[in-house]
């Protein structure tokens, strides 16, 4: 009696644990297809040659970002970087409201920040610990102008400095 009880329960009851499973593995596939793309990693900086202690515009990889409400702030201060020899790659804008420019870089003490601080009246510098040495410029509503006099060359006191990889990037359109 209790053997044919079994074997009439095990076929809904197996039928109800696949069932199971497919539903498991349906909401998993689904909240995995929607999960957004990891960001890829930066890539460390590596050493490069400074010749006579100078480092230059040219070695600088920089980004700009409006966090203000000029249109296309953020495209004006980058050609005005790129002319003075700057590496620009990117000029978007920034969700964050900014209001006085602000340099962003590995630490507010590197040659590259200084050397991009040098082109912004009244910029405020901070440091982010980043690893690739990039430099990223947030102008916003208070945005000071440019300081069309700074030197292009940074002097530092040692034959290499870190910063980015200087292979060839293709830039973002100059909006923002």
């Amino acid at each position: 009696m209790i053997g044919r009880i079994f074997r009439i329960v095990r076929t809904p009851i197996t039928l109800l644990f696949l069932l199971g499973v497919l539903c498991y593995a349906a909401w998993w596939g689904y909240t995995n297809v929607l999960r957004p793309i990891p960001p890829v990693p930066a890539q460390p900086c590596v050493d490069q040659s400074v010749n006579k202690g100078q480092l230059k515009s040219g070695q600088v990889t920089v980004k700009v970002y409006n966090g203000g409400n000029k249109r296309g702030l953020a495209g004006d201060v980058g050609r005005a970087l790129r002319d003075r020899g700057f590496n620009v790659i990117r000029t978007t804008n920034t969700a964050e409201k900014i209001s006085k420019t602000v340099i962003v870089g590995a630490d507010g003490k590197n040659p590259e920040v200084l050397l991009v601080k040098g082109f912004f009246k009244d910029a405020v510098v901070k440091g982010d610990k980043r690893v690739d040495r990039t430099v990223d410029v947030l102008v916003g509503n208070k945005y000071g102008g440019f300081n069309k006099d700074a030197k292009r060359t940074y002097t530092v006191n040692a034959s290499t400095v870190c910063l980015p990889s200087q292979t060839k990037t293709t830039a973002a359109p100059l909006g923002g």
